[in-house]
C-alpha cells in the first residue's frame, strides 16, 4: 500500500462539531487542517517539531496542496491520517496522505509540498542535517 515509503506516521483525530456543516458532514476546507495535524505529528514522531525548526531559523511554508475526495467524513467520527514521505527532502519536502474513516474506507488522498526557507532571508535553504540524519536512522520498512 505504501510502496517506496521512506518514513510514515499515523495519527487519529475525532471530528468536532465546528468542522461540519448543518448535515454533520466535514467541510472540505478543514482537510488542509487535518493534513497539518498529520505533518505536525510526523515531525514529532521523528523527534522534532515545527517550533524547533522555527527556533533554528527554518520555516516550512506549504507551496502546493492537492486533495482527492472519495467519501465524506462525519461529526464525531474518528479519522486516521497516514502521512507518508517517499523521497529524501532537499530544499523541498513532499508528503502523501491518506485519510480513512473508522471503517477503514478511504475518505481523501492528498499531497503537499513544502519549502525549507531561511527565516532571516526568506530564501530557500536545504533540509536541516539533523532531519536528514533522523530519517536515515529511522527509515521504516513497515507497510511497504
Amino acid at each position: 500500500m505504501y510502496k517506496n515509503t521512506l518514513y510514515k506516521n499515523t495519527t487519529s483525530v475525532r471530528i468536532r462539531y465546528n468542522e461540519t456543516d448543518q448535515m454533520g458532514v466535514v467541510y472540505y476546507g478543514n482537510y488542509a487542517s487535518f493534513l497539518e495535524v498529520g505533518r505536525t505529528e510526523w515531525l514529532r514522531s521523528l523527534g522534532t517539531t515545527y517550533k524547533l525548526l522555527e527556533e533554528s531559523g527554518v520555516m516550512l511554508p506549504v507551496i502546493s496542496l492537492t486533495c482527492n475526495f472519495k467519501k465524506s467524513a462525519y461529526y464525531d467520527e474518528l479519522i486516521t491520517i497516514h502521512t507518508i514521505l517517499k523521497k529524501t527532502p532537499t530544499v523541498k519536502i513532499e508528503f502523501d496522505y491518506e485519510i480513512l474513516n473508522e471503517k477503514n474506507e478511504l475518505l481523501c488522498s492528498a499531497n503537499t509540498t513544502l519549502a525549507f526557507v531561511n527565516a532571516a532571508t526568506m530564501k530557500p535553504t536545504r533540509c536541516p542535517e539533523y532531519i536528514l540524519n533522523k530519517l536515515t536512522k529511522n527509515t521504516t520498512t513497515q507497510d511497504k
